[in-house]
C-alpha cells in the first residue's frame, strides 16, 4: 500500500491520522478507495461531500437529473447559481472544490438493467441515495451480482432508515431479505409527494459517508444485519437486526436471480424515499 503522502496531503487529513484507528495506513486505505454514489440529490449531497473531504481516491456520481430550485431546500452539493446543470456535474464540482486530489468519475445518465452491472463492478462500495423502488431494487440485486458492498439510506417527512448489505459475506443477509418486493405503485409517497425536513437528509446521507468510511478501514460495527430507524420529531434512534431470507430470490440458497433484465430503468433520483 502506497504511503507516500505530500506534505499538503498531511496536513489536510492530519485529523484523521491523528486517530489511532485509521493513521496514515488508514488514509492510504481511503486514498486507495473506489465509492459509486446513486442519487446526486439530498443524501447523495453530503455523502458525496465527505468522501471528497476524507480523500477518498476515486468517487463515482451516477445521475441524470438537472439541478432544480426545489432541490436546493436539502441539495446542499448543488446552488442557485448552477440551477439546470447536470446534478452529477454539478456534485463533482463543489467536491473538487473541498478536495482537488480526488477523482471524480461522472456518470450523468440512468442507471438501467443494461449499465448496472458495468458501472456497479468499477468499485469497491456502493451507496444508494435514490427515490424510487424500482432503482432501489436494481441497485441492490447488482450489488448482489456483482459482490458488492451496498450502503443504502433512505429518507421521507422527518424519519430516516439506513442499513449495510453484505450478502456476500456469509450469514448476511441483502436487501431484498428485508424487502422481497417493491411496493405497489402509490402505496408509499415520494418525498415529491410527502415532503421531507431538509435536514433529515443531511443527518442521514452524513450517516451513510460515516459507514462507507468504516468498511473502508474496517473498524467499529458494521451496519451490516442491522437497520437503523431515525425519527428526527422524536429525536429518537432505534435498530432492527436484519437476517437472511431463506427463500430470498437474490441471496438465498434456491435464488433465482441470475441477471436484471426483468427490472425497469427508471432515473436515479435525489431524494430517497
Amino acid at each position: 500500500m502506497d504511503l507516500d503522502f505530500s506534505e499538503d496531503d498531511i496536513h489536510r487529513y492530519s485529523r484523521h491520522i491523528l486517530l489511532g484507528e485509521v493513521g496514515g495506513t488508514g488514509q492510504a486505505r481511503l486514498r486507495a478507495a473506489r465509492v459509486l454514489v446513486v442519487g446526486a440529490g439530498g443524501l447523495g449531497s453530503p455523502l458525496i461531500l465527505y468522501l471528497a473531504a476524507a480523500g477518498i481516491g476515486t468517487i463515482g456520481i451516477v445521475d441524470g437529473d438537472t439541478v432544480d430550485l426545489s432541490n436546493l431546500q436539502r441539495q446542499v452539493a448543488h446552488t442557485t447559481a448552477g440551477l439546470g446543470r447536470l446534478k452529477a456535474e454539478s456534485a463533482a464540482a463543489a467536491a473538487q472544490a473541498i478536495n482537488p486530489g480526488v477523482a471524480i468519475d461522472i456518470h450523468a445518465a440512468r442507471i438501467t438493467p443494461d449499465n448496472a452491472l458495468d458501472l456497479i463492478g468499477r468499485y469497491d462500495i456502493v451507496c444508494d441515495g435514490t427515490d424510487n423502488f424500482a432503482t432501489r431494487f436494481l441497485v441492490a440485486d447488482a450489488c448482489v451480482l456483482a459482490r458488492r458492498t451496498l450502503v443504502s439510506a433512505a429518507v421521507l417527512r422527518f424519519e430516516g432508515q439506513l442499513s449495510t448489505f453484505k450478502p456476500h459475506v456469509p450469514g448476511q443477509p441483502c436487501y431484498r431479505c428485508l424487502y422481497p418486493e417493491a411496493p405497489p405503485d402509490g402505496m408509499v409517497p415520494t418525498c415529491g409527494e410527502a415532503g421531507v425536513l431538509g435536514a433529515v437528509t443531511g443527518v442521514m446521507g452524513t450517516l451513510q459517508a460515516t459507514e462507507v468510511l468504516k468498511e473502508i478501514l474496517g473498524i467499529g460495527d458494521s451496519m451490516a444485519g442491522r437497520l437503523l430507524i431515525w425519527d428526527a420529531l422524536a429525536a429518537r434512534f432505534r435498530t432492527i437486526k436484519l437476517r437472511p431470507d431463506p427463500a430470498c430470490a437474490a441471496c438465498g440458497p434456491q435464488a433465482t436471480l441470475h441477471d436484471l433484465s426483468a427490472h425497469t430503468a427508471p432515473a436515479a433520483h435525489a431524494c430517497a424515499i
